[in-house]
């Protein structure tokens, strides 16, 4: 059987591989007035494993929900474990990890962790075009980043179209994070290939230059943070030479759907494509519609 790659919208895929169901986070729920696939966390009834990138609630609401229905096991930062125990998810059904594990899935399936960075969302008050120049914001304190984030969530729980901010509020029930929610980087390694899977824009150079994955799955949203930094550019270029570096042979990208109306945008991939064509020619970019089956291997 081939390995596939199904798009749920924001940063959540399902990886059929090796006669596993994999999921990579778990927010498929969405806002009334945002488009997506149709279905929600309720609709799945096959899963074994979920790896979450962070514990913000577009990655992690749903979890809880896709467990309760399912066998899986649950992979994620210490603080996405926290945020699970708190919705009732048994400790026993999660595995904790920061960064240097492997996981082993079953049937010949591994996960390497990495730790990772989020995007400095709080350098911003919406999401930016993808050709959009952004400067400044360097040296910014945690303190001041923090105010910030304060700001910046008030404004989702309160300014947003009505229908989105309950959405909002109620998928943070349980689902209140500390900080950047512990970004984590994941390369997969199937019978059939290796992929790589990123939810947040952001890396430490160090670490993805050591690494290289026949497919990456990239964030394509935000202002990128590179080595602690918020990127002195466009998110285009950005994202063109996060793909160089892992050199894979096809690029999916995701968080680039306007998941939220009001906060995020529907992300116009040309300039995206461009960047790529430029900087690494011979990867290939694919464009997912929504849960349609796309074959990796």
């Amino acid at each position: 059987m081939p390995t596939t790659l199904d798009w749920y919208g924001c940063a959540t895929f399902r990886v059929r591989t090796a006669d596993l169901t994999i999921f990579l986070d778990a927010y498929i729920d969405r806002a009334p007035i945002a488009p997506g696939s149709g279905l929600g966390a309720a609709d799945i009834d096959e899963c074994d494993w979920i790896l979450v990138g962070h514990a913000h609630f577009d990655h992690l609401a749903g979890a809880e929900t896709i467990m309760a229905n399912t066998d899986a096991t649950l992979v994620g930062s210490y603080e996405t474990i926290r945020v699970m125990e708190a919705a009732g998810v048994p400790a026993d059904r999660m595995l904790c990890v920061a960064g240097g594990e492997a996981v082993d899935l079953g049937n010949g399936v591994r996960v390497h962790v990495f730790p990772s960075l989020h995007s400095c969302v709080w350098s911003h008050a919406e999401m930016q075009s993808a050709d959009s120049v952004c400067l400044g914001d360097l040296g910014v304190s945690l303190q001041e980043q923090q105010a910030r984030m304060s700001e910046l969530m008030a404004y989702i729980t309160t300014q947003l179209d009505p229908a989105a901010v309950e959405h909002v509020l109620g998928s943070m029930v349980g689902h209140s994070p500390r900080g950047d929610g512990g970004a984590l980087l994941f390369l997969i390694e199937t019978p059939d290939g290796t992929i790589l899977y990123q939810d947040t824009s952001g890396h430490w150079t160090g670490i993805v230059d050591d690494l290289h994955a026949d497919v990456a799955i990239v964030a394509a949203a935000g202002r990128a943070n590179v080595d602690g930094e918020p990127i002195q550019g466009a998110l285009a270029a950005y994202v063109a030479d996060h793909i160089r570096r892992i050199a894979p042979r096809r690029a999916v990208l995701c968080h680039h759907d306007d998941w939220l109306p009001g906060f995020s945008t529907d992300t116009d991939v040309a300039p995206i494509r461009a960047a790529l064509a430029e900087a690494a020619p011979a990867t290939e970019l694919l464009e997912l519609g929504y849960v349609d089956g796309t074959v990796l291997f």
